[in-house]
């Protein structure tokens, strides 16, 4: 088993709406005790997103990053193991995590708060064990509340995510390839061996021997 060590990291930014604090991974007695902000509705009512962002924090490879204006919390991103129902999971890869959420109120949009939950996420030494994945869908991004296209809006993606050193991978995952803006991206750790990786080659491309 991999020990999941949570090293906490923290910055401070200067945003033009206030003084942020962007630190993790985070507790979840801690996450229970700050307040969670109205406008964090991407995913589902706010009280519940709370509710279960503390039971990742809870989970032995669960890792919540957050952004936070004193007591409360306006932005945060996830780390947890692939769901069962995706191929991610399908080979039971322990070094195999999925940057599974970042969400940050509108007020707090610009001004590099997702790059810096995505960089104080990688500045913990042991994510270099690990490969991280995120799958980006245009259904699930903000179009409307940014008023962006789906090509404007990937290109901001793909530039936040590149702060946490991750990059664009080929697929052959049927959601992915669904929509040429959907892509997969991923970063694999410095001690990441080559059976990980070519097990990870293997997930991606199910499909290569139907051709």
């Amino acid at each position: 088993m991999m020990q999941h060590v949570k090293t906490y990291n923290a910055m401070e930014i200067k945003h033009t709406n206030g003084e942020v604090i962007v630190e993790g991974p985070i507790s979840s007695e801690e996450l229970a005790s700050l307040d969670f902000h109205e406008d964090l509705v991407a995913f589902r009512p706010p009280a519940q997103q709370h509710e279960a962002l503390v039971g990742i924090a809870d989970l032995p490879e669960g890792r919540i990053i957050i952004a936070r204006v004193e007591d409360q919390i306006v932005g945060y991103v996830t780390y947890v193991y692939p769901d069962p129902l995706e191929r991610w999971s399908e080979g039971n890869m322990e070094n195999l995590i999925e940057l599974g959420a970042i969400e940050i109120i509108p007020k707090f949009r610009g001004g590099g708060i997702g790059k810096s939950l995505l960089t104080v996420s990688m500045m913990d030494d042991m994510m270099e064990d690990y490969i991280i994945l995120t799958t980006e869908y245009y259904w699930h991004w903000d179009l409307k509340g940014t008023g962006l296209n789906v090509w404007e809006y990937r290109k901001v993606m793909e530039k936040m995510m590149r702060a946490g050193g991750l990059e664009y991978f080929a697929t052959d995952d049927p959601e992915i390839c669904s929509h040429p803006a959907n892509c997969l991206m991923a970063r694999i750790g410095k001690r990441v061996d080559e059976a990980s990786i070519q097990q990870f080659d293997a997930l991606r491309f199910k499909n290569r021997f139907m051709y």
